[in-house]
């Protein structure tokens, strides 16, 4: 018979790391080497327990998930990175897949289908959720607005965006843009919830990562 995939889980929901590596481990084809609370310390368990397949959560204190993906990638060329999070916003998996991620799966998945995923992207293939599947697929195929790219912002959300990530405050958006202060923070509150983010470095980010800004 063949060895059990070693897997190493790497997210700072300890009931949600914990309570997953127990599924895991009931498996007969997959073992859990180890459990990291951020992409600092994957890095060094990586090194440590010789995992096969890394599941990783991209928003984590610290060093976070796409750049350890990508330090991993570099460091540890054996080693399949599987994306496990509970972001669906195509930047995310655009970013993940640029990082060297075999696969990028979501958190609402059930247990079955996850070790399927792993024992997969062990295997050697590419796996995604398929709802991000279709959406990337759209894309490719020229059937997704343009606007969809940037995550459904619309016009006024995107030039604001462009202008945070230009490093403006809000009183020098307001004034550029003609709005109050009260507006621009009520645009950028929805800016945020569309890019699943929850500060303005990681918006200014987001800018770079688009194009928006230079870097």
């Amino acid at each position: 018979m063949n060895s059990p995939v070693r897997v190493l889980i790497a997210d700072d929901q300890t009931l949600f790391r914990s309570g997953l590596a127990r599924l895991l481990d009931s498996h007969p084809d997959v073992v859990v080497v180890g459990e990291a609370a951020g992409g600092t310390e994957a890095l060094a368990l990586c090194a440590t327990t010789e995992p096969d397949v890394v599941l990783m959560d991209l928003r984590m204190p610290g060093v976070d998930g796409l750049a350890a993906t990508s330090q991993i990638s570099e460091r540890h060329p054996n080693v399949r990175v599987l994306i496990l999070t509970g972001f669906e916003a195509d930047t995310y998996v655009i970013e993940a897949l640029r990082a060297g991620a075999s696969g990028y799966v979501l958190k609402d998945e059930e247990p079955q289908a996850i070790v399927s995923s792993i024992l997969a992207v062990h295997a050697g293939e590419r796996v995604m959720a398929g709802t991000v599947a279709r959406r990337m697929l759209g894309m490719i195929n020229g059937e997704k607005a343009p606007d969809d790219f940037y995550n459904g912002l619309t016009a006024r959300e995107l030039e604001i965006l462009k202008l945070v990530g230009g490093g403006a405050p809000n009183k020098q958006i307001a004034f550029k843009m003609h709005l109050s202060e009260k507006t621009v923070r009520n645009h950028i509150s929805n800016m945020y919830v569309k890019l699943c983010i929850n500060d303005r470095a990681h918006a200014i980010l987001y800018a770079v990562r688009k194009g928006l800004v230079d870097d």
